[in-house]
């Protein structure tokens, strides 16, 4: 099997995997077979999520360099990327850092809040947008990180779509409100930030 065919089954197998997991009705399903709640659930997740994407990335190691963005705009690039992990931890301290990252344990099925405030007011899914930023921002372009880039953005796009529909099923009539005010995933110029 070649390395790019490795990597790309891998990656694959990885978006299968993490979805089914996120999955509420897997989660159900968990829950039912445990015989109790799913207390940290969210925990064990990103373990196997991190671990998962960590075997991924061992694929392919030899890739071919394509493009290397010359001199100073390789360090604004990477400055620019650095921004983008800045701004993501922004963002999930208001949602909650301990709660993305699993450490406070509740019950899996404990109900969302919706914050609409600070990043949640620029728009909808700020951590999928800059996600796909930080990706295009890279100033060494290879194979393997073309192909991650082409598989992930489609896969960020859909799961923002499959979380609008769960919060919208959740939060009803509250979250269509914040879907009119706020943009989806591409900022308005003019919009303004509320202050959280």
């Amino acid at each position: 099997m070649s390395d790019s065919l490795d990597f790309t089954m891998r990656l694959t197998f990885f978006c299968i995997i993490h979805s089914l997991l996120a999955a509420p009705r897997v989660k159900n399903h968990i829950k039912r077979l445990a015989g109790r709640p799913l207390t940290g659930y969210r925990l064990a997740y990103n373990l196997s999520s991190l671990l998962l994407f960590g075997w991924v990335m061992l694929a392919w190691q030899s890739t071919s360099v394509l493009y290397v963005l010359p001199g100073i705009w390789s360090l604004v690039l990477h400055g620019l990327q650095f921004i983008m992990l800045w701004t993501g931890l922004v963002c999930l301290r208001q949602t909650g850092l301990a709660d993305f990252l699993g450490t406070r344990l509740v019950n899996a099925d404990e109900r969302p809040s919706l914050t609409t405030t600070g990043c949640y007011a620029v728009v909808r899914h700020p951590l999928y947008l800059l996600a796909i930023l930080f990706l295009l921002l890279n100033p060494v372009i290879t194979t393997r990180w073309i192909v991650l880039t082409l598989f992930s953005i489609p896969y960020f796009i859909v799961g923002a779509l499959l979380e609008e529909r769960r919060m919208t099923r959740l939060l009803g009539e509250t979250y269509r409100q914040y879907q009119k005010k706020v943009p989806f995933l591409i900022p308005r110029m003019n919009q303004q930030i509320s202050e959280d």
